[in-house]
């Protein structure tokens, strides 16, 4: 490969490496092995493919369905982003993390959430800076990968809880602690989505108010969730 396929490469997947691994720091009582967070990134790359065919699924049925203005077609576009890459996310962090050994605090969840999204979060980077160059590798960087580590950390929170409640027998908990953490990061994915794509003076607004406030939110969160951490 020439020199500029591994400076893209590098602009690509630097931010998602860095966000791992300041979400890695804060998991303080046990770590979890190498070997399982690259099975998890994994997990991310592939639930990038899975996404891209039910967005085309749900794409051509968008397409056949009558909307009364160009702002609801895109709410509606958003929102079917929103749930089939999330939905894709969920799929592959539960295939691959919730029967580990390994998963046995709660704080576990976050991890590994955030680990799938970011996993995710490079392979999309790396088609935008090869598809678009360089110059989009700075807002991806200060925006789309943070916002896929925001999603992932309220997944993981309630994935976490999810699972202590499937070893203390809670089913109903826990299938409740599962899909509301689906639902959390669908509808803050759909949200960002939205107003990234109306593109308004208005929309931009409320987008930089959501972000900021949302980012606020999950940096207090991830504090919080590390300190009481606790053990199944």
């Amino acid at each position: 490969m020439s020199l500029s396929t591994y400076v893209y490469l590098f602009a690509a997947i630097l931010p998602a490496i860095v966000l791992l691994l300041m979400i890695y720091r804060q998991d303080k009582l046990e770590r979890e092995s190498t070997s399982l967070l690259l099975k998890l990134v994994f997990g991310g790359v592939l639930s990038a493919l899975v996404a891209l065919v039910l967005e085309s699924i749900f794409g051509g049925i968008l397409q056949n369905m009558y909307f009364s203005s160009v702002v609801t077609a895109t709410i509606a576009n958003a929102i079917m982003i929103g749930l089939s890459e999330e939905f894709a996310k969920m799929l592959f962090l539960k295939k691959y993390s919730w029967n580990s050994p390994e998963f046995n605090y709660m704080f576990d969840g976050i991890v590994y959430a955030v680990a799938v999204s970011l996993g995710f979060a490079a392979f999309e980077n790396i088609f935008y800076v090869f598809q678009y160059g360089l110059s989009v590798a700075v807002s991806r960087a200060l925006l789309a990968v943070p916002a896929h580590t925001a999603f992932a950390i309220y997944m993981g929170s309630f994935y976490g809880k999810a699972k202590y409640c499937d070893v203390y027998g809670q089913k109903k908990a826990c299938r409740m602690n599962l899909l509301w953490g689906f639902l959390f990061a669908a509808g803050l994915h759909a949200f960002y989505d939205a107003c990234a794509l109306l593109g308004s003076d208005t929309a931009m607004l409320i987008f930089a108010a959501f972000v900021i406030i949302m980012y606020i939110i999950v940096i207090r969160k991830v504090r919080k969730e590390s300190r009481e951490d606790q053990a199944f």
